[in-house]
């Protein structure tokens, strides 16, 4: 199926690793041309080496830390400056931060809100301008299952995740009439560093494969990949997703108990 995302400018951001540089991968070799950002300078020209290696394309690469306001508006100018416009955006930059209630402290919160909830704020209110310039566009916000079915000792990153669903339907109403699409994916247990970490710390005798499918509660019986995660994205930000905005897609193997 063609996605129609030839010449299509996006930015993704925390797409240094993981499900933020195979989804810059997956546009790339759709003919898109890609932002990728993070805070490590390091890792992003890994990133941005390894998107060459697979594809003979460059990326530009921007070291940003979407905390703060300026750098937002700044990867957005600087992509629109290069390519001369704008139409995709995802928002993916984010960590995991799950503890118990009374555990979180104050500086947790403000931080895990900052770069999870204002990051997506601030980049998508820098890019529509410039999309509805182009005659629209798709934002995509990477949230988490836990914001809509949250567990113990999940703070606060189900909270951030659930007012990250709650901005992307506000935003899709306010958008559409300038054919931007908002939409959001939640994300269950995709393999990480972080989910690579536990392994080799709870179970390093297993093989990958053995341990992404010890019982989990998961239908699908396996930990999912980061492609898996990217081919969603990337369906959601391309013409074949034309009438598809304020809804989310969990990519989760089943695990949640909600739609």
């Amino acid at each position: 199926m063609d996605l129609g995302l030839q010449g299509k400018v996006a930015i993704i951001t925390g797409s240094s690793k993981g499900i933020g540089l195979e989804t810059a991968l997956h546009l790339v070799k759709e003919g898109a041309e890609v932002t990728i950002c993070a805070r490590s300078e390091d890792r992003l020209k890994e990133a941005a080496a390894y998107i060459f290696e697979q594809t003979g394309k460059e990326v530009l690469y921007i070291v940003t830390d979407v905390t703060k306001e300026e750098d937002c508006q700044r990867v957005v100018r600087a992509t629109v400056e290069k390519y001369g416009r704008l139409d995709i955006l995802v928002n993916n930059a984010g960590t995991s931060q799950a503890h118990h209630f009374e555990k979180v402290e104050t500086d947790l919160w403000q931080q895990d809100l900052d770069l999870k909830l204002f990051g997506a704020i601030h980049c998508s209110r820098y890019a529509a301008p410039y999309m509805r310039q182009a005659g629209g566009g798709a934002i995509v916000n990477v949230t988490a299952i836990s914001g809509k079915t949250p567990p113990a000792s999940s703070l606060p990153t189900s909270v951030s995740r659930a007012a990250g669903m709650a901005l992307t339907k506000a935003m899709s109403k306010d958008l559409g009439k300038d054919n931007i699409r908002v939409n959001t994916v939640c994300i269950g247990l995709i393999r990480s560093e972080q989910i690579e970490k536990m392994w080799k710390r709870q179970a390093p005798e297993l093989t990958w494969e053995e341990f992404s499918k010890m019982d989990r509660g998961i239908p699908l019986g396996r930990v999912g990949n980061t492609d898996e995660a990217a081919k969603v994205i990337s369906f959601l930000v391309s013409e074949a997703a034309s009438y598809v905005t304020g809804t989310s897609v969990n990519i989760d193997g089943g695990m949640a108990g909600t739609l």
